[in-house]
């Protein structure tokens, strides 16, 4: 059975933001020769995450709203004390990110059924940047026949 390994980089702005990943990695599962399988994709960083649910932008505010009462960015952290860890100069005070990204999910595998991600009417794949800036990455491993 083939495996195939494919990076995906997407840049990300500020504050938390909800990116539709799924026609990218349709776009990969589409350059390979891989018809019947699944799409793994990874999230490669703590303080981002992945959902499959509904692409809609008022959805995407109520998340936002959500996920900020879970772990305000004003309550205070241990991992936001920077003068009592080794930390990078640009370092951000981000411990709320780790927390909002830890109710979340890092991993995400849909079927790939005739070539195409098998997906509900309603289903993107979602990809939050809980922490942006930055430049991110998501490793998407494409396996089947």
């Amino acid at each position: 059975m083939p495996i195939v390994n494919k990076i995906l980089e997407i840049p990300t702005e500020t504050g938390i933001n909800i990116y539709n990943v799924t026609p990218q990695i349709q776009e990969l599962i589409s350059a390979t020769s891989i018809q019947n399988g699944q799409a793994l994709v990874f999230s490669r960083h703590t303080t981002t995450a992945l959902a499959i649910n509904e692409y809609e932008e008022r959805l995407f505010e109520d998340i936002k709203v959500y996920l900020r009462k879970l772990a305000p960015e004003s309550d205070p952290y241990l991992h936001n004390d920077l003068h009592l860890r080794i930390v990078p100069d640009d370092e951000p005070m981000n411990a709320h990110s780790h927390l909002m990204a830890m109710t979340l999910s890092t991993s995400e595998v849909i079927p790939i059924i005739d070539g195409k991600l098998a997906l509900g009417t309603w289903q993107s794949v979602l990809f939050f940047d809980l922490d942006g800036p930055r430049k991110r990455t998501l490793l998407v491993q494409i396996s089947g026949e």
